[in-house]
């Protein structure tokens, strides 16, 4: 008799009713609902911290599962960042352009005012014309379908050149990182559009809500992104599981067995990579939102390699380690880093914590690898269970 996916998979229950408790408390105690346990500026920290989780999954699913140390999902999810930043941008300057010239004796035509939007955000890089890649930048569908669409396209390409040419190991690691160096050199140029080193900021002031407070549009993406992230749980959940989810653990195992048993491994890796870098776009048009401003800096190699970390961490193979492993550094990342930490002052020396959260992060990487080398999630395998899941 076949067993139905959750049965197969009880994390998922687990998980979604653990996230929809978290989701209810942290909303009562937020401060859109006149509580003032959680502030403003800590809700958006976790509406973050779960987008992260939501790269995180994907980030294990290509790598714990499939066996492809990706080392440039983080650009994926820094093109999403970019899709929604840019109209994002446009719309808040349009809204302003046309305000201030509402009051001319002449009223202005559609290019006097497109040429003021483009002065207004390319001026930082002495031009005002907008280059190709802002053409849908006005459509927020388009701008969303972008979001998806390019990260994906991106990793069919780049897998499918990589796979068939059966790229492995770690050298298909240091391509990945090329690509995310080669895109993040392409975003630093000024004449990409992207405003190089300024990148694009005040991403968190939606347009159409202006009179809406930040508390309330706070606790609307802390809502949207715990929904993607349920929903993401669940799809790599059911991706991982079955027949397929077979298949991608043996070539993780022994590609070489898997080719000679008759399947396609290029089809199964191509179809992981692609669609783990979409999800990452999806993950970067929410999280973006809520950091208010994105820059190249976002998408280098460091980012991605951060992101390995922290599915190590966690521990990589079941999914609810990628989102402990994302969550726990996420968190103290922002504890340690955003002043609330104390430094302790040794007399001869005074340890700042700003400086030090590497270090610390590092040694909390080796003492995890040492003593947990199945992870942090790997704690759950102690609980006594009759059937132990790893999703």
């Amino acid at each position: 008799m076949q067993r139905t996916f959750i049965a197969r998979n009880p994390s998922v229950l687990w998980f979604l009713l653990s996230l929809a408790v978290f989701t209810v408390a942290v909303t009562v105690l937020s401060e859109a609902t006149g509580a003032t346990v959680v502030s403003t500026s800590f809700l958006k920290t976790l509406g973050k911290t779960l987008c992260l989780c939501l790269v995180a999954i994907a980030m294990d699913v290509v790598w714990g599962y499939c066996g492809i140390l990706s080392l440039g999902h983080f650009a994926f999810f820094g093109i999403g960042g970019y899709a929604i930043g840019m109209w994002l941008m446009y719309e808040r300057t349009r809204a302003l352009v046309e305000t201030s010239l509402a009051s001319s004796v002449i009223p202005p035509t559609p290019d006097e005012i497109t040429s003021a939007v483009g002065g207004q955000i390319f001026g930082v890089v002495g031009s005002s014309e907008f280059p190709m890649i802002w053409a849908f930048s006005h459509s927020l569908p388009l701008q969303l379908l972008a979001a998806v669409v390019v990260p994906g396209l991106l990793a069919l390409v780049f897998g499918w050149l990589a796979f068939r040419s059966r790229v492995t190991g770690v050298y298909l690691s240091i391509l990945t990182q090329a690509m995310t160096l080669a895109l993040a050199l392409y975003f630093f140029q000024n004449d990409t559009g992207l405003r190089g080193n300024n990148g694009l900021s005040g991403l968190q002031n939606i347009p159409g809500f202006q009179s809406t407070p930040q508390a309330t549009l706070s606790l609307w993406f802390f809502w949207a992104s715990a929904i993607a992230l349920g929903a993401g749980y669940v799809l790599f959940a059911w991706v991982t599981s079955g027949k397929f989810g077979s298949v991608i653990r043996a070539v993780r195992d022994n590609e070489a067995r898997v080719r000679f048993l008759g399947y396609h491994v290029e089809s199964y890796k191509l179809f992981v990579f692609t669609l783990t870098a979409m999800v990452a776009g999806i993950a970067g048009v929410l999280y973006y939102p809520q950091a208010g401003i994105i820059n190249p800096a976002e998408i280098a190699p460091i980012a991605s390699i951060y992101l390995a970390v922290w599915v190590a961490i966690g521990g990589r193979g079941r999914l609810y380690g990628a989102v402990i492993g994302a969550a726990v550094v996420s968190l103290l990342s922002s504890w340690f880093t955003g002043g609330s930490a104390p430094d302790i002052n040794l007399g001869f020396y005074e340890i700042k914590w700003t400086d030090w959260w590497l270090v610390l992060l590092g040694l909390g990487f080796v003492t995890v690898t040492l003593l947990l080398p199945k992870g942090i999630g790997g704690l759950f395998d102690l609980l006594p269970s009759k059937n132990k899941d790893q999703t």
